[in-house]
């Protein structure tokens, strides 16, 4: 997801490479009989952006970012996947 979200920023022009997008991720796991299975996943964005970034365009990105994600989307039916991002100015 973090490489769809950047490719989005990038095609606007917010650049997301060299070290300016980050992503910590968790997992939340449960036991389904005997068998642990991932029943959550929450990741954490971190974007470093110019003073002149109109973060309008960063909240419209993280918004449909997911859907348009090939891992996310083929597994949504089966994990609950949810995301935050904050911004810092450089």
């Amino acid at each position: 997801m973090v490489g769809t979200f950047g490719g989005a920023l990038e095609a606007r022009g917010i650049p997301a490479g060299g070290g300016r997008l980050r992503v910590d991720a968790e997992g939340e796991i449960e036991l389904d009989g005997k068998v642990l299975v991932i029943k959550r996943i929450h990741a954490r964005y971190r974007l470093i952006v110019d003073s002149d970034v109109d973060t309008s365009v960063v909240e419209r990105v993280h918004g449909f970012h997911a859907d348009k994600c090939p891992v996310a989307r083929s597994i949504r039916d089966a994990i609950t996947i949810s995301t935050e991002y904050t911004t810092e100015v450089a």
